[in-house]
């Protein structure tokens, strides 16, 4: 019987692990859904780029009030969370406190995760006022209603709950040790619960051991809980910030790639001795010539797929956007998201019939408008303001490529700039032997 509870943790650790991992497999399986691309080159520029932005935040520190808070929360959340290693081994083997016989250096972390704690609670009500009292302009988007909105203060409540459990769990640990109950031994030092313990005088020990019980195995458990939400919540980014950082383009912000499909065919044209007849070299249908741009989530890369995943929904791309401060229907976090709720749908459709089945949406038009693609000004300013490297402009790019190339579906007003550069070489319907008739009157 005594054992029951070691099993019983064991248990609920490994559905909790497993669950997050069969999840994570799908977030891969998903992000592999892209074209590939490579990211293989300057590996020491981009491990300095993820160790700078993703965890050094110095992106994030450029907005102070919300950069500073959001780093005492994250490396308060992350360095508390050191004591889980603690808790999965006293869970295991039914120990108590197991690292105690570190002595003072023991009383240095428990007394440091304490003020993390606190400090970490204070960030997060801060956030929440921020949200819901102040309610700045860039959480009320109309991309925020519902589920976003709700998921951005879930999280909130989450780490308000974990770190009362986490204080009041080490408040009636403290009760206890000066109680003197067995297998409490005094060990640890307590900054912050001390001022809570005096809350628990009178209790009895049965009843102190059942709070600091409880408050340990909600505590536990709602870790597990809180890993696993991430999936299916934007704070996904808390660990795909570091890949995503890693692997962002590396080219100056205003340098457009190349269509490999378009080079190809530009190169075929100029070559003398190709045969245009011939059939594809690479692995295409024969005849099926390769698509321009993108439509949907399968025509993207899968960096920008692995971007959509990270994206964390702050909102820092629209409100710097120039299109979208001028009331134009364009967000840069809505198309993200939008990239995102489609490379789930997808991913869904595929764990129901095992493949993909065609269910007749694609990312243009069902989720991004040509409206909203074509009011970018390809300014760059939601990638350069983005804390951790996503590039809606890429994908943006791709999508205005394939209504050009694939549909001849661009403005009038863009069509007739591009004739005239054709036949008049400037975007002005002015034959080039006319350009000086202006000087003459």
């Amino acid at each position: 019987m005594q054992y029951i509870p070691n099993i019983l943790f064991i248990l609920v650790l490994v559905a909790g692990i497993g669950y997050f991992t069969k999840n994570v497999r799908k977030v891969i399986r998903n992000i592999r859904l892209g074209k590939d691309v490579d990211r293989s080159d300057n590996k020491g520029e981009r491990f300095k780029n993820m160790a700078r932005i993703a965890l050094g935040q110095s992106k994030m520190v450029r907005r102070p009030v919300a950069g500073i808070l959001h780093i005492v929360v994250y490396l308060g959340f992350i360095i508390i969370n050191i004591e889980v290693l603690e808790i999965i081994i006293d869970g295991i083997f039914g120990t108590h406190r197991i690292f105690a016989f570190l002595g003072g250096l023991y009383d240095f972390l428990i007394g440091s995760f304490e003020i993390l704690a606190f400090l970490v609670f204070v960030g997060v009500v801060l956030f929440w006022i921020r949200r819901n009292v102040i309610k700045l302009k860039r959480f009320w988007n109309p991309e925020m209603k519902g589920w976003p909105k709700n998921d951005g203060n879930f999280i909130l409540y989450f780490e308000m709950v974990l770190m009362t459990l986490f204080l009041v769990m080490n408040a009636s640990d403290l009760q206890l040790q000066t109680l003197g109950a067995d297998h409490y031994i005094k060990a640890g030092a307590y900054p912050i619960s001390q001022y809570i313990s005096p809350l628990f005088n009178g209790m009895s020990e049965t009843a102190l051991i059942v709070l600091e019980r409880a408050c340990w195995w909600v505590h536990i458990i709602g870790i597990l809980v809180f890993l696993n939400y991430l999936y299916f919540s934007k704070h996904l980014h808390i660990l795909l910030a570091f890949p995503n950082t890693y692997y962002g383009d590396l080219n100056p912000k205003g340098e457009l790639d190349n269509l490999e499909a378009v080079t190809k065919e530009v190169q075929l044209m100029m070559d003398p001795s190709a045969d245009p007849f011939a059939a594809p070299a690479d692995d295409q249908q024969e005849g099926e010539p390769e698509k321009f741009g993108a439509s949907d989530v399968a025509d993207l890369n899968w960096v920008q797929l692995l971007n959509a995943y990270t994206c964390t929904e702050c909102g820092r791309c629209t409100s710097e956007c120039p299109a979208n401060q001028t009331g134009k229907k364009l967000s840069p976090r809505k198309i993200m998201m939008d990239t995102r709720d489609r490379l789930k749908e997808l991913g869904d459709n595929i764990d129901k019939n095992g493949s993909f089945v065609d269910d007749g949406k694609q990312l243009l038009n069902d989720y991004i408008t040509p409206e909203e693609l074509w009011a970018c000004t390809s300014c760059n300013a939601c990638v350069e303001t983005c804390p951790v490297s996503i590039s809606p402009l890429s994908i943006i790019i791709d999508m205005r490529r394939y209504l050009v190339m694939e549909q001849s579906a661009a403005p009038s007003d863009l069509n007739n700039m591009m004739t005239n550069i054709e036949n008049n070489g400037a975007p002005w319907p002015f034959n080039q032997m006319d350009r000086l008739n202006w000087s003459n009157e």
